[in-house]
C-alpha cells in the first residue's frame, strides 16, 4: 500500500526534496505493511504530547505571586476574600489552596487532609495521557523491530526461491529490515523527549502545589495566632534559611 497523502506533498515539493525522500523510504519499507502503525504511533502520540504540554503550561502559574495574593487577601477580608482570589486563578495549585481554605471552619487537621486529598486528585489529572504517550514510545520500535523481522524473511524467501545466495538477492529484504528499524526508533526518540518535558513539567507543578500548601497551613496558622500573615516566609526561602542555619551550625562545631 503506498501512502498517497505523502505522494502528495512528494508530487508538490518535487524530486530531490526532504518530502520525496521520505515518501521513498516509506514505501520501500512497507512491503510488510510494518509502516503503518509506525506512522499511526507518532500521529497519535504527537496528538497526544501537544495536549499535555498545553494543558500543562495552561495549568502553570506563577505560584509566588499567587500565594503572596492569598495571604494579602487573608490579611484583608479573610478566608471569603482568599477563596475568591483562587477562585479567580487557574491551575492546580490554586484549587489545592481553595480545597484548603473551604475546610477553614472545620480546623487546621481538615484543612491539611483537604490539601493532601485534593492535591493527589489534581497530581492525577495532570498525568493523564501519559500512560498513553508511555505505550506509543513502547510500541513503535516494537513495530519497527517486527519489520526487521519481517525483511529478513523476505530475504530468506529470495535465496530459497533463487537457490543460490547473491547481494541483490537479499538486498530488498535487508532494506525492508533496516528502514522500518529506524522508523520506529525515531519515532520512539521524538516521544520520548516530548514525554520527558511533560514530566518534567508536572514534577514541577506538583511542587509548587506542595510549596503552596505548607505556605497556606503556616499563614492559617499564623491568623489564628493574631500575628502579620505577610511575614510568613515562601516555603524555598525557609529552606534557604534552613540551609544556612546548618552551615552555620556546622562551622560553630
Amino acid at each position: 500500500m503506498k501512502l498517497y497523502a505523502l505522494m502528495l506533498l512528494q508530487d508538490a515539493a518535487g524530486d530531490g526534496g526532504f518530502t520525496n525522500m521520505l515518501v521513498q523510504r516509506f514505501n520501500e519499507g512497507n512491503e510488510g505493511g510494518f509502516m503503518w502503525p509506525v506512522l499511526i504511533c507518532l500521529v497519535i502520540g504527537l496528538a497526544i504530547a501537544f495536549e499535555r504540554i498545553i494543558s500543562l503550561n495552561r495549568a502553570d502559574i506563577n505560584s509566588r505571586k499567587f500565594m503572596s495574593d492569598v495571604k494579602e487577601a487573608l490579611e484583608r477580608g479573610g478566608v471569603s476574600e482568599a477563596e475568591e482570589v483562587c477562585a479567580n486563578t487557574r491551575g492546580p495549585v490554586a484549587s489545592v489552596v481553595q480545597a484548603g481554605l473551604l475546610r477553614y471552619d472545620e480546623g487546621m487537621d481538615a484543612v491539611e487532609k483537604a490539601v493532601v486529598s485534593y492535591g493527589s486528585i489534581e497530581m492525577s489529572f495532570l498525568e493523564r495521557g501519559l500512560v498513553w504517550l508511555s505505550l506509543f514510545i513502547s510500541l513503535a520500535p516494537m513495530f519497527g523491530f517486527l519489520g526487521t523481522v519481517w525483511g529478513m524473511i523476505l530475504a530468506f524467501d529470495a535465496i530459497e526461491q533463487a537457490g543460490d545466495i547473491s547481494p541483490s538477492l537479499v538486498a530488498n529484504g535487508i532494506k525492508v529490515a533496516l528502514i522500518t528499524t529506524v522508523a520506529g526508533l525515531i519515532v520512539a526518540i521524538i516521544l520520548q523527549i516530548f514525554y520527558n518535558y511533560a514530566v518534567s513539567k508536572i514534577d514541577r507543578i506538583v511542587a509548587e502545589m506542595e510549596e503552596a500548601s505548607v505556605e497556606l497551613i503556616d499563614a492559617l496558622a499564623m491568623m489564628n495566632m493574631g500575628r502579620p500573615i505577610r511575614a510568613v516566609p515562601a516555603a524555598a526561602e525557609r529552606a534557604a534559611i534552613g540551609s544556612g542555619d546548618d552551615d552555620v551550625t556546622t562551622t560553630d562545631a
